[in-house]
C-alpha cells in the first residue's frame, strides 16, 4: 500500500545552471527500463539531455525547497511536448508526480492544446499518464507515443 504525504512542492523556471542536477536525476530515474530495454549507455543517457536541453520551457519542481525534479513543455507541431518529467526516487509514490502533472494540464486545458509525450516502454510512468488522459498514439520497440486532447481524462 502506498501512503501519500503532503509535502510543499512548487515549481520554478529552470537556468542553465539547473542542467546537471537535472541530467544525473535522470540518469539514476531511467537506468532500471533503459537496462531492462538493453538501452543503458551511463554516457549518452546523460549526453541526450545535455544537447537537447531548453532551460526557456523547463520547471524544476522544488519539493520541501529542495531539488526534487524537472519537467519541460515545449512548443512542437500542433500542441506541445511534455518531456524531461522525472522526479527523486524517493519523492516517486508520494502524489507528487500526480499534482504537477495536474497542475500543467490544467494550463494546457485552459489554453485548448494538445499535449504529446513518448514513455519507454515498459515503463511505469505510462500509468501515470493513462489516469491523466493520454491515450497511445504508436509505439515502436523501445517508446510509447501517447496524446491528451484539451481536457480529457482518463
Amino acid at each position: 500500500m502506498r501512503v501519500r504525504t503532503t509535502r510543499a512542492w512548487t515549481l520554478r523556471p529552470a537556468t542553465p545552471e539547473d542542467l546537471e542536477a537535472i541530467v544525473e536525476i535522470r540518469a539514476v530515474v531511467m537506468r532500471p527500463d533503459l537496462v531492462r530495454l538493453g538501452r543503458y549507455d551511463e554516457h549518452r543517457v546523460r549526453q541526450r539531455l545535455r544537447d537537447s536541453y531548453l532551460p526557456e520551457y523547463t520547471s524544476i519542481i522544488v519539493v520541501d525547497g529542495r531539488f526534487g525534479g524537472s519537467v519541460t513543455l515545449r512548443p512542437a507541431e500542433g500542441g506541445l511536448c511534455l518531456e524531461n518529467f522525472f522526479l527523486a526516487g524517493e519523492l516517486q509514490g508520494a502524489g507528487i508526480g500526480s499534482a504537477v502533472l495536474r497542475e500543467l494540464l490544467a494550463r494546457t486545458d485552459a489554453e485548448g492544446v494538445t499535449v504529446r509525450l513518448n514513455v519507454l516502454r515498459g515503463s511505469a510512468a505510462r500509468r501515470l499518464y493513462e489516469r491523466h488522459g493520454f491515450i497511445l498514439e504508436r509505439e515502436d520497440p523501445v517508446d510509447v507515443f501517447m496524446v491528451r486532447s484539451p481536457g480529457a481524462t482518463a
